[in-house]
């Protein structure tokens, strides 16, 4: 199970951080990454953190601003967003894959959390 929380609606150029906490799996051991969807468009990969060597992807719509980390200790895979843009409007999900390799983008992920929405003004 996958629960998502920090979500809200923030003005442009404000930080958001998103928390999500990981219950009934091996934490360390799951590909982790957050996808958004806008109104209106597909869902995006926003950002990948990998196994073992934490490797992290980023898509080219945040790549600078946002930052993806995980806490094997707590099962817990946070997204700190700053700079915030109108764009980055959506539903944010926790997302998980314990097939490897690790990929990035949303058909990498077979377990989704219910989402959190963001609203950026």
């Amino acid at each position: 199970q996958l629960v998502e929380s920090g979500g809200g609606s923030v003005q442009a150029g404000e930080s958001l951080s998103l928390s999500c906490v990981a219950s009934g799996i091996i934490f360390y051991d799951y590909c982790l990454g957050w996808v958004r969807q806008a109104p209106g468009k597909e869902r995006e990969g926003v950002a990948t953190i990998y196994t073992g060597s934490n490797k992290t992807y980023y898509s080219n719509s945040v790549k600078g601003r946002f930052t993806i980390s995980r806490d094997n200790a707590k099962n817990t895979l946070t997204l700190q967003m700053s700079s915030l843009k109108t764009e980055d409007t959506g539903v944010y999900y926790c997302v998980a894959e314990s097939v490897h390799p690790c990929c990035h983008g949303e058909a990498c992920f077979r377990y989704w959390g219910q989402g959190t929405q963001v609203t950026v003004s």
